[in-house]
């Protein structure tokens, strides 16, 4: 957890690897995943760098790989995941999986083809099927003539029977019918005559795999100028034409042969399919594999490019960001290879000196990682500043859970984030593509912190699906007789008669369950405890900013902006939050000393708070005494001087000290002249210090007020919180309860699905997330602001998970 506390510490490395062992040690590196590297050739045209054709040629294999993908997936073969990630093929091994990728898809596009080649004879013959069934009742056997029936003949002139008539049949699609129609009405001025049948089953075109519904047609005509046009108008409409016999014998001969190579082609296609899909499954068993290696590849020729080679050609030179700690690795991979490639030239890493900043990284795992992302996605933490994840992992699942003190909802959301923790390894395995979901679990740590404390907060309401629960037994007593106590649903519970005196174990009582006023004991209760929570914080974020000031070594800093800070909070609202405490121990409702502590004399904080900062005098109650203590309303004075005092040394105080530190600085010499004029431009003027730190004390003062205000968030979100509790029991569950009668029980069913439901909709879903909101609006802007700079950016290594991650992340 050290290692949590602020981000690890940065090096700058010159890296000098051999050439023929650098695809090698870009392997290893991007396995470790702890390398940085940075772009040596910025200037340099992508198409101009030394490893461009390599490039290209992972290019290609993944195009090779996307197209086998998808044939896999068009008949929806499973692909297998590999169990263990295969690593970078060694340069020999490329060129046999570029040879092998390249007959793979080889394969593939002669089968499809061949597929496609086998579909469009099938269609054809079923669609000459159909046009030699279809038409059969317009031709009769009888006819010496045009073998035209009586109906077809009533149709025609005696020229035209006179003549020779013509016919051509064939397919079109279903939706060109009636422009087709049309056209030929057009070309023949209504010298043609056009019968249509519906094809009932769709016919799947070879090339798309699509369906598509046809009609046959049979036109009779006369004039082979009429056929002519015919036959284009045909081809302009993608009609299929087929030559088929008027004769009945002939047709019955076609029809038979029809038949019989239908049956023989589908046979061939069975095979073909089958010996397609075998190819296919083998290929599906290897495509992972292959797609992976192919990505490393080319993730590794990527990084190359990087790299400088110098000017003897016989080294090739890169430079990038390594934590500290794991430069020992680095050093032992390079070590490693020149060792094993038994070069006389060694490759070695060097550390560089510099002035830019690194970048930020934090070491995080599986259960800091959640914490670790809701502060990364406020911003970025600076350089070694102190990482608020660390405190977020106790924080924010504690202010969640006093916005939702339920021990019941805070068990369904504690079993649901335990199962997703439980269950973590097979749901990584499944590849689980909603978003919805992948947030969820990727929070699944969060989740289950939020319910174990909101376990412990309802605990402390007594607070179970809006009932109390009397486990330690009540401290109050009925101070009625049995009549009046039975005819009472609830009562006004006064400590002055009907209080034992003894505290309840833990938790509030359950007595305030039944009693009238327990609204506004509740309302009393949490919203003093929301501003005690909220100053406490605050002052906890204002205190860890004097981490940063340590060891930034900016010491001016603790006392010219973290002291008139803390000693603004504490003048002031520390000052409410003692005033809170001394009113709960020092009033209460004992008889003996009601006059002066007693519980009609308890003052208002809040009036006394208001009444402070406006120099007004308190006004006196009868028998009461103006202030809690002698001398009260001095303290107070004297606390608002100080605090008004906080104020100009926090606008003043820096400006002040660097206009006079950079006057004391003594004249650099000759030598370092360049060195001066270098940190003179990098020095911020004067005038700029003194309006950013007019701005920043202006946001702070007001910020004190209003995030303390913020605050009172914990006691609005768990006041509603509990009465939408209580309103799902009363006016829901509880009527089959109530209910006397024999449809009780089935109403108690139907009615506690319907209270489940919205108990998990409303009350856990939609108010959890709206606590889960506030809470991180808690963060982000009352607590992190009081220290939190977030202007670094994030350490992003090669690595060959993270690429692969963000790859399938792009798929999905």
């Amino acid at each position: 957890m050290g290692d949590f506390f602020r981000s690890e510490e940065m090096a700058l490395a010159q890296l000098f690897i051999q050439p023929e062992t650098a695809y090698f040690a870009i392997s290893e590196l991007g396995e470790s995943g702890i390398v940085q590297f940075r772009d040596l050739n910025e200037d340099v045209h992508a198409f101009q760098r030394k490893f461009v054709n390599e490039v290209r040629r992972c290019d290609e294999m993944e195009r090779q790989l996307r197209y086998i993908e998808a044939e896999v997936k068009k008949h929806d073969i499973p692909i297998t995941e590999p169990e263990d990630l295969p690593r970078p093929p060694n340069p020999r091994q490329i060129i046999d999986l570029e040879a092998h990728l390249e007959k793979t898809e080889s394969d593939i596009k002669q089968l499809t083809q061949s597929a496609v080649n086998l579909k469009s004879d099938y269609l054809d013959l079923i669609e000459l099927k159909h046009v030699l069934e279809k038409t059969q009742p317009y031709f009769n056997e009888s006819d010496d003539g045009n073998a035209l029936d009586s109906v077809h003949k009533a149709l025609i002139t005696e020229d035209a029977q006179n003549g020779r008539l013509s016919f051509v049949a064939g397919v079109i699609g279903r939706e060109r019918v009636p422009g087709f129609e049309r056209m030929l009405w057009r070309i023949s001025r209504g010298n043609v005559f056009v019968k249509q049948v519906e094809i009932e089953e769709a016919l799947e075109d070879p090339v798309t795999g699509h369906e598509n519904y046809k009609t046959v047609f049979v036109i009779f005509f006369q004039g082979e100028q009429l056929h002519t046009r015919i036959n284009k108008v045909c081809a302009g409409f993608r009609a299929s034409v087929y030559a088929c016999p008027s004769d009945f014998q002939k047709r019955s001969e076609m029809l038979t042969g029809v038949s019989t190579r239908l049956e023989d082609l589908n046979m061939v296609l069975n095979q073909t399919r089958d010996h397609r899909e075998r190819v296919l499954v083998n290929v599906a068993k290897e495509l992972q594999n292959w797609s992976i290696m192919v990505s490393k590849m080319k993730a590794i020729y990527h990084t190359l490019n990087f790299f400088n080679m110098d000017v003897t050609n016989k080294c090739l030179i890169g430079e990038c960001w390594v934590p500290t700690k794991d430069l020992p690795i680095v050093q032992k991979t390079l070590s490693d290879l020149s060792a094993t490639s038994g070069s006389s030239i060694s490759s070695f890493l060097n550390t560089i000196d510099t002035k830019e900043t690194p970048p930020t990284f934090n070491r995080t795992n599986r259960f800091t990682q959640g914490f670790q992302n809701l502060i990364d996605s406020y911003g970025m933490a600076s350089y070694r500043e102190v990482n608020p994840a660390l405190y977020t992992i106790i924080t924010f699942p504690f202010l969640f859970a006093v916005m939702f003190g339920d021990v019941g909802h805070a068990i369904i959301m504690a079993c649901f984030g335990g199962y997703l923790v439980y269950a973590e390894k097979s749901i990584l395995k499944k590849k689980i593509t909603s978003e919805i979901f992948n947030i969820f679990f990727s929070g699944r740590y969060i989740i289950l912190l939020m319910g174990i404390f909101s376990i412990y907060t309802g605990v402390l309401y007594n607070d179970f699906f809006s009932k109390a629960m009397n486990i330690f037994g009540s401290t109050w007593f009925v101070n009625l007789n049995r009549e009046a106590a039975m005819e009472q649903e609830s009562t006004t519970l006064d400590p002055r008669f009907d209080y034992t005196g003894s505290s309840y174990f833990m938790g509030l009582d359950p007595a305030w369950q039944f009693a009238t006023n327990k609204i506004i004991f509740f309302n009393t209760f949490k919203m003093k405890l929301s501003i005690v929570i909220g100053v406490l914080h605050m002052m906890f974020g204002v205190c860890v900013s004097v981490i940063n000031f340590v060891y930034f070594r900016k010491y001016s800093s603790i006392f010219l902006e973290f002291l008139p800070q803390i000693l603004l909070l504490c003048f002031l609202f520390l000052w409410m939050v003692v005033m809170m405490f001394m009113k709960w121990i020092w009033y209460s409702c004992d008889k003996a000393n009601e006059i002066e502590y007693g519980s009609s004399c308890a003052p208002s904080i809040l009036v006394f708070f208001i009444n402070m900062m406006l120099f007004k005098e308190e006004e006196q109650k009868p028998g009461c005494e103006v202030y809690m203590f002698e001398g009260q309303q001095l303290l107070q004075q004297i606390l608002v001087y100080l605090s008004l005092l906080c104020i100009p040394v926090l606008l003043l105080g820096k400006p002040l000290y660097v206009k006079f530190t950079r006057k004391a600085k003594p004249k650099k010499d000759s030598g370092d002249q360049t060195a001066a004029q270098n940190e003179d431009e990098e020095e911020e003027p004067i005038s700029e210090i003194f309006i950013h730190q007019v701005i920043h004390t202006i946001e702070y003062v007001l910020s004190t007020i209003s995030h303390t205000a913020s605050y009172l968030r914990l006691w609005a979100l768990s006041l509603a919180h509990a009465q939408l509790s209580e309103v799902l029991w009363n006016r829901l569950f509880q009527i089959g309860l109530k209910s006397s009668s024999y449809v009780g029980a089935p109403m108690t069913v139907i009615l506690f699905s319907v209270w489940a439901f919205f108990t998990v909709a409303i009350l856990v879903l939609m108010e959890g997330l709206s606590a889960f909101l506030h809470t991180l609006r808690l963060h982000w802007v009352e607590f992190l602001s009081k220290f939190y700079q977030g202007e670094g950016y994030p350490f992003e290594p090669f690595s060959f998970k993270a690429i692969l991650e963000q790859e399938a992340g792009v798929e999905d």
